[in-house]
């Protein structure tokens, strides 16, 4: 049976470097569309994407929101472009400040930029209001890479009487670490909205590093998939002991095995 499916994509092909992530960021999406299943892709604008060379341009419809974080507005803009020979449609989350001006997680030097945190809030909360604006109702989000992971929190409880989200299923995908650095003693701060309250942050670290992003994903998820054989075998064991739907890598044929799992949850 066709489903509608959001994928929520950390990094990309052709527009960053090949990586597991980038990869599995096209690979994923385009084997799910050429199964039938109808989608959406976002990802992040980070600043050494090559907006000429990749035909990316502005969604006025979508652009001109403004998201609060911290008590401080930051303008949303939305960015479209296709995947030529896949012809996938990806849209593109940007900000001034968070991304446009930036390089991806790390700076030139190879640090982690200090509000990682607050730019994967913008982000996730960005991907969720411009669905909503698009009047899509995603079956199924799956989330690929740790600036998505948030998303799961939000949309079970921020988002979840939103008529796009309220019967949603969330998939996380665990891969490898990309993050050097935790991020930093605000997150938790910057993280709260509407229902998704401080409260609900207190069982983790108050600061939170790739482990800690792991579990407040995955506590929010109804189903775990091991997209890497060298993820965190911490974190999947952690997915298998609350009883969520997990799925062991599946190595090359993934495709079939993402499908069935949808199926699944």
């Amino acid at each position: 049976m066709s489903k509608k499916i959001l994928f929520i994509n950390q990094e990309i092909v052709p527009y960053v470097p090949d990586n597991d992530l980038s990869l599995m960021g096209k690979a994923v999406p385009q084997a799910i569309q050429e199964n039938g299943h109808e989608i959406r892709t976002f990802m992040p604008k980070w600043g050494n994407i090559n907006e000429r060379r990749g035909q990316l341009h502005e969604v006025i419809r979508l652009s001109g929101m403004n998201l609060i974080i911290d008590d401080t507005d930051h303008p949303l803009i939305i960015k479209v472009a296709t995947i030529v020979q896949t012809r996938i449609q990806v849209y593109f989350i940007d900000n001034e400040d968070y991304f446009s001006k930036r390089q991806m997680i790390q700076d030139e030097k190879g640090d982690d930029y200090p509000d990682n945190g607050e730019r994967a809030i913008f982000f996730a909360r960005g991907v969720l209001e411009t669905v909503k604006k698009l009047r899509w109702v995603p079956d199924i989000i799956h989330v690929q890479g740790w600036m998505g992971a948030v998303v799961p929190l939000y949309v079970k409880t921020a988002y979840r009487d939103e008529p796009s989200f309220s019967s949603t299923k969330v998939v996380t995908s665990l891969f490898t670490n990309t993050l050097k650095s935790d991020l930093g003693n605000n997150f938790k701060r910057c993280v709260a909205f509407r229902d998704a309250k401080a409260d609900l942050l207190k069982k983790y670290n108050d600061n939170f590093d790739f482990e800690e992003l792991g579990k407040l994903a995955i506590d929010y998820s109804d189903g775990v998939i091991a997209a890497h054989k060298d993820v965190n075998p911490g974190l999947l064991q952690y997915a298998k002991d609350a009883g969520i739907a997990t799925l062991d890598y599946p190595g090359d044929d993934f495709g079939a095995a993402y499908e069935a799992f949808y199926e699944k949850i």
